[in-house]
């Protein structure tokens, strides 16, 4: 039997806010900057974003052990992205509706169970932007619903092909290789 994993300790907030400003808002994140006392005593400028939305991903499976990769050119970072079925879920609604609506718009896919599978922070330096992965079964398909700015290419294929594609580097994006990691862990 495997031994159990060493509990993580936690430490008290080194930081000391001073003040804060508001320096740019729209419907989906704050910019903020705070001037700060760091843990080593000094004055400091810190810019954070804060995320009005939580970030939802789904990993579909089927039956036979089969997902759905969804593939767009995203606008920041100049590329093409294939990730697990995602996007935003208001933080005023239970996560799990909108990894549903995000679930059905995307894949067209509806799921009769739903598993949390993990809990993660996004980029924890700059964004309080959190995230959760689920894992839907019991697929029955029907119509994409897609938004106006999403252009998507649906891929269905095994569930350990799209683990390999995170191990050979061709899906980058976090919440992606994350969720994808930690099921094959789990397998």
């Amino acid at each position: 039997m495997k031994p159990a994993a060493p509990r993580l300790k936690t430490q008290p907030n080194p930081w000391k806010q001073q003040s804060n400003r508001r320096i740019y808002e729209n419907p989906w994140f704050c910019l903020d900057e705070d001037d700060v006392i760091n843990p080593g005593g000094g004055l400091s400028h810190y810019g954070k974003i804060l995320f009005k939305n939580i970030a939802i991903g789904i990993i579909p499976l089927d039956e036979h052990d089969n997902t759905w990769l969804v593939g767009q050119y995203r606008y920041v970072p100049d590329c093409y992205s294939w990730e697990i079925p995602m996007g935003g879920g208001p933080l005023h609604i239970d996560p799990l509706e909108s990894a549903k609506r995000e679930l059905r718009e995307e894949t067209g896919l509806n799921a009769d169970h739903w598993q949390t599978l993990m809990h993660l922070h996004t980029s924890n330096s700059v964004t309080d932007e959190c995230g959760i992965v689920y894992v839907a079964t019991g697929l029955t398909e029907g119509e994409t619903e897609f938004e106006e700015t999403e252009d998507l290419q649906l891929m269905k294929l095994p569930l350990e092909d799209a683990i390999q594609l995170v191990i050979d580097g061709e899906i980058t994006d976090a919440v992606s290789v994350a969720g994808l990691l930690r099921i094959a862990m789990k397998r």
